[in-house]
């Protein structure tokens, strides 16, 4: 029993930290139409606490790897897809600073300007390593890419509560441009070099991220919906059109970890959507908002069932 245990340990992934971003994204789209509808029933202040409490008990168990396992973390930092999400720790952070925002000012400070420093951090670091890069090529580049460097977009979120508005534009232009780079050379990829393998197709969701947080960023800069504003939210809209075209690609998947690349996705486009509506204030992003909003909560149901499967049968937390 406790070589099993080590063994599990030894290989428990970084990108458990993907099921945070997914739950805290879940959270805050729920948290939204509380307040929206005034419901007398409230499931957000739940799934916050559940979405706490996981993201202690993971970082609890990575720092118990990092401690026992020193190698296997070395050698995750140096692979060039598993590199890509140590950032989404930060990102965590940043992510529970928005959803206790309402709850608490000072311990959302806090969690900012922790996830905010780390996430500066991961962002120069892995800009380094690729820059300097010896061993990376085409076929390792997939959406998961945009996590250490476009994540910068989400900071103003609540960033513009807590700090001086240009710390924000900073942070903002960071993962603004770099989002319009790595797309470039992620459908470059894709279209003239072999496709993603199974595996990492479900990151292909990570598309829609940018430009939706990146809407709800530059409204919260800005305060309207202005043309900008439009622009990144109908681009998300088109690439969720996109690859909710091609849902039996994914549903004829075989269960990895990499599914919950779903979640935070679709909980930004829900997130998004529901902005648009409570600005302009028409009746299909109500609709829209909605149909998103179920479709989140089923995927996220779905996901949370397939990985407690998943654990239950030793299908996560092997060797590769």
């Amino acid at each position: 029993m406790t070589e099993v245990r080590t063994s599990r340990l030894q290989n428990f992934p970084i990108s458990w930290f993907a099921v945070v971003m997914g739950m805290t994204g879940f959270t805050i789209a729920w948290h939204r139409v509380e307040g929206l509808l005034g419901i007398p029933w409230k499931p957000s202040p739940v799934l916050l606490g559940l979405t706490i409490i996981g993201f202690v008990a993971l970082l609890m168990l990575y720092l118990a790897k990092i401690m026992k396992y020193p190698g296997e973390v070395k050698a995750e930092f140096a692979h060039p897809v598993k590199l890509n999400f140590f950032p989404t720790i930060s990102i965590g952070l940043i992510l529970l600073s928005i959803a206790l925002l309402p709850y608490s000012t000072a311990v959302s400070l806090i969690l900012w300007s922790l996830g905010t420093v780390l996430h500066l951090g991961f962002t120069l670091y892995v800009l380094s390593a690729w820059l300097h890069q010896t061993h990376f090529e085409v076929a390792h580049i997939n959406p998961a890419w945009f996590i250490p460097i476009v994540g910068n977009i989400l900071v103003p979120i609540a960033g513009v509560q807590h700090a001086s508005p240009e710390i924000s534009w900073f942070f903002f232009s960071i993962g603004l441009v770099f989002w319009l780079v790595l797309l470039t050379i992620i459908f470059y990829r894709m279209f003239f070099h072999q496709p993603l393998p199974a595996k990492l197709l479900p990151t292909l969701f990570i598309l829609i991220a940018p430009p939706a947080v990146g809407f709800i960023s530059w409204f919260q800069l800005v305060g309207e919906v202005n043309a900008f504003g439009r622009v990144l939210y109908y681009v998300a809209i088109f690439l969720t059109l996109m690859l909710i075209t091609q849902a039996s690609r994914f549903f004829r998947l075989e269960f990895f970890l990499s599914w919950w690349a779903y979640s935070f996705p679709m909980a930004a486009m829900t997130i998004a959507t529901f902005v648009m509506y409570e600005q302009l204030q028409l009746v299909f992003f109500k609709g829209l908002g909605f149909l998103l909003l179920g479709l989140l909560t089923v995927l996220i149901a779905v996901l949370i069932g397939k990985t407690a499967q998943a654990v239950h049968c030793r299908a996560i937390c092997i060797e590769e």
